[in-house]
């Protein structure tokens, strides 16, 4: 690793933010105008960012729950059934409580630490505790060392990642 890097538990480089579920049963919380994802929402989507899913709730359902409104750029990650679907908020948006989503005290680290946790699922999965199924906790997840590169080398990163993932999806086109 470069001498200008070092490793940072994710609590120290951004707040890891759970979600909530308004009441089903309660029509004045849903088809609102605040986009509320589920890791169902992620199953399948290849994006990096997202900005709804198939449901919405309204201001009173989130005041109602435990869910939050999360700012643009949040780092919304599955933390269970499954564990490590991942997307970047592209606007304000909620999620149930089978997130662990990271909002970066920095904004310009969103696209760095989704690629980083993205690569470190398989060791935040071996953390992850249950016997029906696996879940990883918020104070776990906040647990998560990465590496820490300066901002601009972190740009350097997203951008050649960005790079060579184009390059891949091109080739994969041309295979089908």
């Amino acid at each position: 690793m470069p001498e200008s890097w070092m490793f940072a538990r994710l609590k120290h480089i951004g707040e890891v933010i759970g979600g909530g579920t308004p009441k089903t049963n309660i029509d004045e919380y849903w088809d609102g105008n605040i986009p509320w994802l589920t890791p169902a929402d992620l199953s399948g989507y290849e994006d990096m960012h997202i900005s709804t899913g198939a449901r919405t709730i309204t201001e009173l359902g989130l005041k109602s729950s435990s869910a939050q409104l999360l700012p643009e750029n949040s780092i919304l990650y599955s933390s269970r059934a499954p564990i490590g679907y991942i997307a970047i908020a592209a606007n304000p948006i909620s999620t149930n409580q089978g997130f662990k989503s990271v909002v970066p005290y920095n904004s310009t680290m969103s696209s760095y630490l989704y690629y980083c946790l993205k690569a470190r699922t398989s060791d935040i999965v071996r953390r992850a505790t249950g016997t029906t199924f696996k879940e990883i906790s918020g104070s776990e997840m906040a647990e998560t060392i990465v590496p820490l590169p300066p901002i601009n080398e972190q740009q350097r990163i997203f951008d050649k990642a960005t790079q060579l993932l184009e390059v891949l999806a091109t080739i994969e086109k041309s295979l089908n």
